[in-house]
């Protein structure tokens, strides 16, 4: 093959190349994603379990105290205040266990010494920080069956609504 022929070859192959169609045009546009995310709050409970009362000996002076707890798992943010109801068997703001036709008296505390009594409502609700995450807290309901009661021996007990407020 003669030069000439080898140039008007690289050339043709070359023209070729730069004659290739152009690409299309092309435009854009911002497709938003959007969601909404509700505050939301589950609470469960254990039993607060006072054991064995003895209103001869043991607990004729001495209150029977218990544990229990409340726990609840809100959205991040979440949660302001945990009441505690007066129960299924109370008497005016006494909280009771029933026990067959006998009743007997105890309160729930929301601190280990015993002194500040957890019902419900601003005032005597426990109030909680906003949820760090989505993760479950724990709190402890404290116990107290007061000494001395005159009672049947029988097997006591209550039901007491607890509520999450968020």
């Amino acid at each position: 093959m003669n030069r000439s022929a080898h140039v008007a070859l690289i050339l043709g192959g070359l023209a070729l190349g730069l004659a290739a169609p152009a690409l299309a045009q092309t435009a854009t546009a911002n497709l938003s994603a959007s969601a909404t995310v509700a505050k939301n709050c589950s609470i469960t409970t254990t039993v607060v379990a006072f054991g064995s009362y003895d209103p001869v000996v043991a607990n004729a002076t001495t209150a029977l105290d218990g544990t229990g707890s409340v726990v609840v798992t809100c959205t991040k943010g979440a949660g302001t205040r945990i009441d505690l109801g007066l129960g299924a068997n109370a008497s005016g703001s006494t909280r009771r266990m029933a026990g067959g036709t006998d009743r007997l008296t105890y309160e729930l505390y929301q601190n280990a010494g015993r002194t500040t009594v957890w019902g419900s409502g601003a005032a005597a609700g426990q109030t909680i920080a906003a949820a760090p995450s989505k993760a479950a807290r724990t709190f402890t309901v404290y116990g107290r069956v007061a000494a001395g009661q005159d009672v049947a021996a029988a097997s006591y007990s209550d039901t007491v609504v607890a509520t999450i407020n968020f």
